[in-house]
């Protein structure tokens, strides 16, 4: 039974299938954009400098948060790493699993524990750092990220700095989010693809020194950051100390 629901994998499944999909993204002010959905399955070769880069820090047991088609879990798993794919998504880890991906789960974020394992490396790459939502879930979930972490463990964070723009619907969003208490990167969205229509989700984006903020009382501590030409850029976060 088809899940209308499930806009993003669906976009996924159709990038996979076809090589050719749009991804649209509808905010909650109305606002529209289309990006190019074949992205989520370009080879190392096409990506960002600055995603190749963070992919150098990958060490033991991985765990990609939001893995999608699954291009960042395939290149772990392909370097030797024993990898897992989560993702909230049925269709994204039937892609996964199509392209090779040896374990790939449903489910959400809010679902990670320790009962999944220890992790050496948490991925999050993608923008996926903004899956923490909004600022108190950020801060739970930091906490639960470093007791399924070994001692040693990595989190790979991509995001991008929202304020680095000049556009005037941007710059008004983040002006009516500071009016209601919220972020200015506070992100309220949903993924349309055709007659599937996404549920309305939290994402956050960050500057640099909000993502610090964020992280204190959390355990873990930002050791580098790799910037990219433009607003991303991934921290490479350790556990304090």
């Amino acid at each position: 039974m088809t899940d209308f629901r499930d806009a993003y994998g669906q976009q996924l499944y159709e990038a996979y299938l076809l090589e050719n999909e749009f991804e649209v993204i509808e905010r909650r002010d109305g606002f529209i954009e289309i990006c190019d959905a074949t992205h989520y399955l370009s080879p190392y070769r096409k990506w960002q400098a600055h995603e190749r880069k963070a992919m150098h820090y990958l060490q033991g047991k991985v765990l990609d948060i939001g893995c999608g088609a699954g291009r960042h879990a395939l290149y772990a798993q392909h370097k030797g790493h024993d990898v897992l794919g989560i993702d909230i998504s049925p269709l994204a880890i039937k892609v996964c699993k199509h392209r090779g991906l040896k374990k790939a789960k449903q489910m959400s974020i809010t679902q990670l524990s320790r009962k999944l394992g220890t992790f050496d490396t948490l991925l999050m790459l993608g923008n996926n750092f903004g899956l923490v939502g909004n600022p108190k879930r950020a801060g739970w979930l930091l906490r639960r990220f470093y007791g399924m972490t070994s001692d040693q463990g990595k989190i790979i964070a991509e995001t991008l700095n929202p304020y680095a723009t000049i556009n005037h619907s941007h710059l008004a969003y983040h002006k009516e989010n500071r009016k209601q208490g919220k972020m200015g990167g506070q992100v309220r969205m949903r993924i349309r693809q055709g007659k599937h229509i996404g549920d309305w989700f939290d994402y956050l984006f960050v500057s640099k020194v909000e993502m610090k903020r964020l992280l204190r009382d959390s355990g873990w501590t930002i050791s580098r950051f790799l910037d990219s030409s433009g607003p991303a850029y991934t921290a490479i976060l350790e556990k304090r100390k």
